[in-house]
Formats: C-alpha cells, sequence, structure tokens
C-alpha cells in the first residue's frame, strides 16, 4: 500500500494571532487537496485561533513543540494534554533549531515521543546532520543515533504512526538544497534503520520528510522519490507558495 503524503508548514517564531488568522484564511483555498495530509504547525500563541480558522477545511493543526511533563512548575512549557484540548494533532519534535539554540538532547526527545504518543499526538520527529558533519563522512552514523535514541522503548505500531522529517542543518534557511539524489539515499538510510530496530513492515509504513529550504521548484522531484513521502517545509508555508507545493503533481 502507498503511503500518502504529508506536508507540514512549520511557522518557526512567525505570525501573530490575528496575521495567523488571515495567513490560513488565504491558503485554504491554495493547499486543498485529497491527496496529502496538510498540516500547520504553528507558534503556540496562535494555536487556538488557527484550529478554529481551519475548520472546516483539509488541515489539520501541529505545534513546534511540547514538553515531556504534564504539568507542574515548567514556567513557559505547554503540556501535551493542552496541546490535545486545543485541537492539535501533529507535534514537531527536535527540530535542528530546538537542538542547537535550545540544548534538547535525543533523549530529551524521546521523552517528548513517548509523551506524544501517551496523549494520541503524532510526532514529527526531526534529524539531520551539519555541513561538517556530512564533509567528514559521518551524515548517517550521526542520524541514525538521533533515530535509535529518539525511537528507544517506542512500540513498532506506534513507530508506524509516527513522521520522521530529514532536515540538513546546512539546508536549512540557506537556500541550499540537497540534491534529489542526497536527500532520497538519507531517506531510504533512515527507513532502513527503523526496519533494523523494528521490521520491513514498520519501516514500510512510517512516513518520511524531507525538510531544507523545499520550494515549488525542488517538491516535484522530491516528493517522487521512493522514501520520501512530504515534506517539512519553512519559509516557503508562509506564504502562497505553499499551496504550489501541497498540489506538487
Amino acid at each position: 500500500m502507498a503511503r500518502r503524503k504529508i506536508i507540514a508548514g512549520n511557522w518557526k517564531m512567525n505570525m501573530t494571532p490575528s496575521q495567523a488568522v488571515a495567513l490560513v484564511e488565504e491558503l485554504k483555498p491554495l493547499v486543498a487537496t485529497e491527496d496529502a495530509d496538510v498540516v500547520f504547525c504553528v507558534p503556540a500563541i496562535d494555536i487556538v485561533p488557527v484550529v478554529e480558522a481551519c475548520k472546516g477545511s483539509n488541515i489539520e493543526v501541529g505545534a513546534e513543540n511540547m514538553y515531556f511533563e504534564e504539568k507542574g512548575a515548567y514556567t513557559g512549557e505547554i503540556a501535551p494534554d493542552m496541546l490535545v484540548d486545543a485541537g492539535v494533532k501533529y507535534v514537531i519534535l527536535g527540530h535542528s533549531e530546538r537542538r542547537e539554540y535550545f540544548g534538547e538532547t535525543d533523549k530529551d526527545i524521546n521523552k517528548k515521543m513517548h509523551k506524544a504518543f501517551e496523549h494520541g499526538l503524532t510526532p514529527i520527529m526531526c534529524c539531520g546532520e551539519s555541513l561538517e558533519q556530512r564533509e567528514l563522512g559521518v551524515t548517517m552514523d550521526f542520524i541514525r543515533q538521533q533515530v535509535k535514541i529518539g525511537f528507544s522503548g517506542i512500540t513498532a505500531d506506534q513507530a508506524k504512526e509516527a513522521v520522521i522529517a530529514y532536515e540538513p542543518i546546512w539546508a536549512i534557511g540557506t537556500g541550499k538544497t540537497a540534491t534529489t539524489e542526497q536527500a532520497q539515499e538519507v531517506c531510504a538510510d533512515i527507513r532502513a534503520c527503523i526496519a533494523e530496530i523494528y521490521d520491513e513492515a514498520t519501516a514500510a509504513a512510517i512516513r518520511i520528510q524531507y525538510g531544507g529550504s523545499v520550494n515549488p521548484a525542488t517538491a516535484p522531484d522530491l516528493f517522487v522519490q521512493a522514501d520520501i513521502d512530504g515534506g517539512l517545509v519553512g519559509g516557503a508555508s508562509l506564504k502562497a507558495d505553499f499551496g504550489k507545493i501541497v498540489n506538487w503533481k
């Protein structure tokens, strides 16, 4: 059975609540499709108005992060049940910016993965290498570690529902894009890593996105690759271009 494409926008730290609603209204007709899952991952303060604005459309709403505790004295953090109650379906975990700027570790991501599944949220777990790591030839060593620790203790049934986003750090917001061959090669290796952890059936079911300056010009070649099941899109998800990426065929 063919895997259903999933194309998600990561808004990062952009859009006030009123701007977010205006953007949703602009994008709704442009991202309408029955051929893929469409997700807007938005800043925490935008979640409630964006969920409301997306009602009746094909758009699901995701969060950009989440804490691994249920509640408590964690000022500034957001608990999983808060996201669920607000209508969130997906949550990005372990984005390279969270790892780099906020010191999140593979073990932190693993705790968040478990908590997301406990609450019925679908994690979009990010992995990817720096330019230095690619040049040293350790890309897959590094990514396999991220995947293996991230999925530690996660069941096969849970893993089948998860999404992995491969984002070469050197191609995020730089205008550089991994070649189609580079992106496919790493996504295939990630799938092989999942097969090692679990089995071929789990590897065949899990969806793997490519992220890293995805745009309307690059999306068609990327999305037809055997192991690329959509994209995690940054800057281009904040403008009309996102509609062209979603309707890439």
